[in-house]
């Protein structure tokens, strides 16, 4: 927890020449997208602007309701009414989290970003320690969760998320690291720049690089109801990320045909040994129905496979918005 009482930070733009004490200020821009929290939004603004206070600069809050079916937008837009500082982003409809992450980020202006989402798990008065070691001359620091808060088996679906994702696309991933975090200017431009249809925020921060770093955070519990993902939501998300991120599945299919061509190979090989050796006095009806069914299956899930991206591929021609905006408040 921050204590109030501390001396307020500054940020200094990196790259610049401007001083502890100066004038210009840089503008931090705090980005969270919500849904189902009307009862957690006052709370969230409350806590968020109470550790802003520590950090003398000006600031700004982007508050994204990603269509929840709640009344968040009316509590957002009850805080925006208060509090100029705050701004509201109300998109068309369910984009999801992640194309609601990318809206906020589209309209944030500050040199600094911070990404948290909105159930308070990532607790706001972590903020000052974030900011305080992006001065240390990083690009991106990743709020580490040392200790999750989440039930076992979220925990144990997450690990084997992230071991899944990481093997298939060749990168060291972290359960225990999420959206939360600060980011610098370019590196927020650079991920805005990415023309990928499916978002996925901590991959895409993943793929522009740049310096990183990490500090342990404490994780909270969430301040009311549970998590919007459903187990069908976590695996379509797993599953479009795995194809949009990676080309692995494709590569390893080719390995897999490849030993399955070498096994029949050397069956064959076997089995015209043993025709000539005396011991094949009866062809195999089984053997001929198993191979059926096997090579039937291997080739219906790589036709699948393929179809998955190809249907991947269609999407991103259409080129389609990933959100739409429907209302703005306080804008600048």
């Amino acid at each position: 927890m921050t204590n109030s009482s501390a001396q307020p930070l500054r940020l200094v733009k990196p790259g610049s020449n401007e001083q502890p004490g100066s004038q210009n200020q840089t503008v931090l821009s705090v980005v969270i997208p919500v849904y189902r929290a009307e009862r957690i939004v006052g709370e969230l603004v409350h806590r968020l602007t109470a550790a802003l206070r520590d950090i003398d600069t000006d600031y700004e809050v982007i508050l994204v309701d990603d269509g929840s079916p709640d009344a968040s937008w009316s509590a957002i837009e009850e805080q925006c009414a208060a509090d100029d500082r705050l701004k509201g982003i109300k998109l068309s409809r369910n984009f999801g989290q992640h194309s609601a992450i990318t809206a906020g980020l589209a309209e944030s202006r500050g040199a600094w970003v911070v990404v948290m989402d909105c159930d308070l798990q990532d607790q706001p008065e972590e903020l000052p320690r974030l900011f305080t070691k992006a001065q240390g001359g990083y690009d991106i620091v990743f709020a580490r969760r040392s200790q999750r808060t989440d039930g076992w088996l979220k925990k144990k679906l997450s690990r084997t998320f992230y071991t899944v994702l990481g093997y298939l696309t060749d990168t060291k991933q972290d359960p225990a690291i999420g959206n939360f975090g600060i980011y610098q200017r370019k590196v927020i431009d650079a991920i805005l720049d990415m023309d990928d249809y499916v978002k996925y925020f901590p991959a895409m921060v993943k793929w522009v690089g740049f310096d990183a770093t990490e500090i342990d955070v404490q994780h909270g519990h969430r301040f009311e109801g549970n998590s919007t993902y459903s187990l069908k939501a976590l695996c379509d998300l797993a599953i479009n990320i795995i194809l949009s991120f990676s080309d692995k599945p494709l590569r390893l299919t080719v390995r897999f045909g490849l030993l399955i061509s070498l096994s029949a190979f050397l069956f064959a090989i076997l089995n015209v040994y043993l025709y000539f050796a005396g011991k094949i006095t009866v062809i195999g009806f089984t053997t001929l129905i198993v191979s059926l069914w096997l090579l039937s299956g291997i080739v219906i899930t790589l036709i699948g496979m393929l179809g998955l991206y190809v249907g991947r591929i269609f999407d991103q021609t259409k080129s389609r918005p990933i959100y739409i905006v429907n209302k703005k408040l306080n804008e600048s």
